[in-house]
């Protein structure tokens, strides 16, 4: 009967995983990867900026193996090429988390057609051409005991109509909660699991401004009373990319303390 257990450690080991962290230079990305990497995987990391991936890289090199690769997201042929540099070496990928992402804030009568094709492009598409670029090598490492995991970061204000005038952001990330349910069904058969994230607030560049702005009012009115932490992001990610996480799709898992979980209306 013993057989038929894991271990604690087994349950969340990700020794011999090989991942990609999309955004994975700073905020919830950097806090993703760190995790990944101290549960024993390999992660590369990209972002847009050549000079951020470098330091990202020099500061999670303490965790474990990490490379760097920058890339444009928003660009098709962007995609591409980084799926190509992934795969170039013929390693496997086991994990791949889609979080790089923009947002755009402005009153409703001056909300720019380019905050569109921006939050949709990084947000919604990107992921979207990402999986079509690395499907087969996540087929090729996938099993029906140890599924490939694709992991989409989304946001609370995509499941809540949220406070501030982010129209395209949160319609975006909305839309990215459904494509991991449409993925998840399409893709569980070929043993590859697909589920999103929705973070609340976490200390990171996008939020900086509300947090200096609503900080107080926001950890005031949050059922566990605070923000966000590098170890609730890690940890998450560590689950959906672990045996702990094997028999999750389709899922959209609110990470925000009870916001959106916990609303009384």
């Amino acid at each position: 009967m013993s057989d038929r257990f894991s271990t604690h450690t087994q349950l969340f080991d990700l020794s011999g995983k090989r991942a990609l962290v999309t955004g994975g230079t700073s905020g919830i990305g950097v806090m993703m990867a760190r995790g990944l990497l101290q549960a024993g995987a390999e992660v590369v990391i990209s972002s847009r900026k050549a000079d951020g991936c470098r330091r990202a890289q020099e500061e999670l090199s303490r965790f474990g193996e990490v490379t760097a690769i920058p890339a444009d997201l928003s660009r098709h042929d962007e995609c591409l090429r980084l799926a190509e540099e992934v795969t170039a070496d013929g390693e496997p990928l086991h994990i791949l988390v889609n979080n790089a992402g923009a947002t755009w804030g402005a009153p409703l009568e001056e909300f720019p057609d380019s905050a569109w094709d921006r939050a949709l492009d990084l947000n919604l598409k990107a992921p979207f051409w990402l999986v079509q670029a690395l499907l087969p090598t996540l087929r090729a490492a996938g099993t029906a005991d140890d599924p490939a995991r694709v992991i989409n970061v989304g946001s609370i204000d995509g499941l809540r109509v949220p406070l501030l005038p982010t129209y395209s952001y949160s319609s975006s990330k909305a839309a990215l909660h459904h494509l991991t349910r449409v993925l998840a069904r399409e893709l569980g058969p070929q043993h590859i699991t697909v589920n999103a994230v929705a973070p609340g607030p976490f200390p990171s560049k996008m939020m900086a401004a509300t947090l200096d702005q609503f900080g107080e009012q926001i950890t005031a009115t949050t059922p566990l009373r605070r923000v966000g932490r590098d170890d609730d992001m890690a940890g998450v990610a560590v689950f959906l990319a672990s045996r702990a996480g094997s028999y999750v799709t389709g899922a959209t898992i609110p990470v925000d303390g009870g916001i959106f979980t916990c609303a009384s209306n």
